[in-house]
């Protein structure tokens, strides 16, 4: 709910009560904020509050696309899906402190809900504050689970999927049969982008990996949602599955990875080229006539320098012997070609080639071969990956199933493949925040906890993840059961190898539900219990904290946010975002209770010193009644707390 509106002139003695159906209790409202922009762009184009599109053609010198005929890409339902996008959600996030992990010192984010909904709930509170969105959707291969969308209620229509309330609602496989094969994915991935776009900083990227299924489309998809005149968009191939996947004429052995920021950004840093890029097959010789005798002038010593060499024994232990390597000065390798089983070859180049072969390798003259610099040098990325820590097999499968036992995923992504695309966003940018809205088993989260081991940064994920059910699996219930398990056990495994590492290791969970605020819904069946209920205003199955962040959420404040609280005549007072928002949730409040309560709210607020309009909100129903409310108000708005709302 925003509150940044201040309802009344200082020294009123009013207390707005904020209603179920109130604009603000949804979240941000993207229809009205479209508007608002043209009015400031354009304000000779509204007539009685209407757009005068023939104005607005003039205005745009006839610039407006009329005909059905148009280059772009269109489906059965793109209208509605777009119009997914632009409807605000009545739901909230409620916390789960018993299923976190340090909640009140992470930054980290698990949000387990239908991704759409979620993704409407963070505008206000993360809108252009995300440096990458890293999704890997549902790729589309007949069995992944569709999304339903429902246009009028898709908070009861998530419920319902997830089994919280009864309803006849599933999540489907989308099979090629149903004859909308491509048409219900895009229409599931539309409003989901279109809302992520929203969140992404100026020099934010999003990253979506893919595969052939549904590449072209996905392009197409992003380059209307991202328009290509404002935006870069390039797809990288990421080799992935080296033994490949045998189709009827060919083995699929790769990914896509679309990156698209705006132009003119320097939005991808560059590559640091480390003893893991050290690519030697160009340059052994281990085949026929490839001994030291067979070329004398080919057996020289290739020096590799780094003074932060990490493994570097693991890098070449498959290519040469351990005997080949000779350490000099403590940072430089001479790597000469004899092979694991110690026997002297020959490189490929003579010594005085070497030149010929910079581009594989970054070389220079020195007085006794040629020395390889790694870690000092920086590379643009290149369109295609194929480094082995790809391979999904050994890196993904392997990775996941020490972390969590009977992992219910067939082939989840490399950690390296996710650390190397986040790198290449993030790498320089230390306290950056990560969305990843298909988190499955969250290797994203493991890929920033690994970054920020590496390097000391405080980078931050926020992970959403619907908690579908699996079927007859006797550990996890849900795929968010795993997401969690794995990100547990992940940060054991960093801190127990790292144990001086002092990094953020812990997530807050949070799950989608109803508002806490209590909607007219009658019970035709039975009006009396409707109408007793209804004087509650808020459902009496929650609690202040669930109470506390929704109130975070309509404000547009972080889900981590400093919250201060202290005990002001009896009551528990809140202090949010260093006195953004103060909030007094108590369930009674007597006429007696107002003028310490005010006066210590007020003297608190002084002391705070907040920059910037101050929020009070206090529990509707609390006020013993009319009169303990209105003084109340009128003594916060005598002493400049002019905004105070009830809920």
């Amino acid at each position: 709910m925003s509150i940044s509106e201040k309802q009344s002139p200082k020294g009123s003695l009013t207390m707005k009560k904020i209603e179920a159906n109130d604009p603000e209790t949804n979240s941000a409202d993207v229809v009205a904020e479209n508007i608002e922009e043209l009015k400031r762009l354009f304000p000779e184009v509204f007539t009685e509050g209407k757009i005068d599109f023939e104005v607005l053609k003039q205005l745009l010198g006839g610039e407006l696309v009329e005909q059905e005929e148009k280059f772009g890409l269109n489906w059965f339902g793109k209208r509605q899906a777009r119009q997914h996008s632009l409807v605000s959600s009545t739901g909230t996030l409620r916390p789960c402190p018993e299923d976190s992990v340090d909640w009140d010192i992470t930054q980290h984010l698990i949000i387990e809900g239908d991704n759409l909904e979620v993704l409407k709930l963070l505008q206000k509170s993360y809108s252009g504050k995300i440096k990458c969105v890293y999704i890997d959707p549902p790729y589309n291969t007949g069995q992944d689970l569709i999304y339903p969308n429902d246009f009028q209620d898709g908070i009861k229509t998530y419920l319902e999927i997830t089994g919280q309330v009864d309803g006849d609602i599933k999540l489907t496989s989308n099979t090629e049969a149903g004859g909308r094969y491509h048409t219900n994915w895009l229409n599931m991935m539309y409003p989901r982008v279109k809302l992520a776009k929203n969140l992404l900083c100026k020099d934010g990227v999003l990253i979506c990996t893919i595969d052939d299924n549904e590449q072209a489309n996905l392009g197409l998809l992003l380059k209307e949602i991202f328009d290509e005149g404002s935006y870069e968009h390039v797809c990288v191939t990421i080799v992935h599955n080296p033994r490949g996947v045998q189709g009827t004429n060919f083995s699929y052995t790769h990914e896509y990875a679309y990156f698209v920021y705006k132009r003119g950004t320097k939005a991808i840093g560059d590559k640091k080229i480390d003893s893991n890029d050290i690519d030697w097959s160009p340059l052994r010789n281990w085949g026929g006539e490839s001994l030291r005798s067979d070329a004398r002038n080919c057996f020289y010593p290739i020096i590799v320098e780094n003074d932060e060499i990490i493994g570097f024994s693991d890098v070449v232990k498959d290519d040469v012997h351990p005997s080949s390597q000779t350490v000099h000065q403590g940072s430089k390798y001479y790597v000469y070609p004899i092979d694991k089983n110690g026997i002297e070859h020959k490189w490929r180049y003579a010594r005085q080639s070497v030149e010929e072969i910079k581009h594989l390798l970054r070389a220079k003259r020195i007085d006794n071969g040629y020395e390889i610099e790694i870690g000092k040098d920086f590379g643009v990325y290149r369109t295609v990956w194929t480094d082995k820590r790809y391979d999904a097999n050994i890196y993904g499968t392997k990775i996941l199933n020490a972390l969590v036992p009977d992992s219910p995923f067939s082939f989840p992504k490399s950690l390296w493949n996710v650390y190397d695309c986040l790198y290449a966003v993030v790498g320089e940018d230390k306290k950056a925040i990560v969305l990843d809205f298909f988190a499955g088993s969250g290797t994203t989260g493991h890929a920033i906890l690994e970054l920020n081991k590496d390097d000391g940064g405080n980078r931050r994920y926020i992970l959403v993840q619907i908690p579908e059910k699996i079927d007859g699996h006797k550990r996890y219930k849900t795929i968010a059961d795993v997401t969690k398990v794995r990100l547990r056990n992940a940060a054991k495994n960093i801190q127990d190898e790292n144990p001086m590492f002092a990094g953020d290791l812990g997530f807050r969970v949070f799950k989608l539900d109803s508002s806490n605020i209590r909607a007219w819904e009658p019970d035709r069946n039975d009006l009396p219990t409707t109408l007793e209920e209804s004087v509650q205003h808020l459902k009496t199955d929650r609690t202040e904290t669930d109470i506390l962040y929704e109130l975070l959420l309509k404000l547009g404040l972080d889900l981590c946010v400093p919250i201060e609280q202290k005990k002001i005549a009896g009551k528990t007072v809140h202090s949010i975002g260093a006195g953004v928002l103060l909030t007094c949730l108590a369930e009674k409040i007597t006429r007696a209770d107002v003028e310490p309560l005010a006066q210590g709210i007020v003297a608190w607020h002084k002391k705070l010193a907040t920059a910037g309009d101050t929020a009070c909100v206090f529990r509707d129903a609390a006020f013993a009644d009319d009169v303990a409310k209105t003084n109340l108000a009128a003594i916060l708005n005598q002493n400049g707390l002019t905004n105070v709302r009830s809920l």
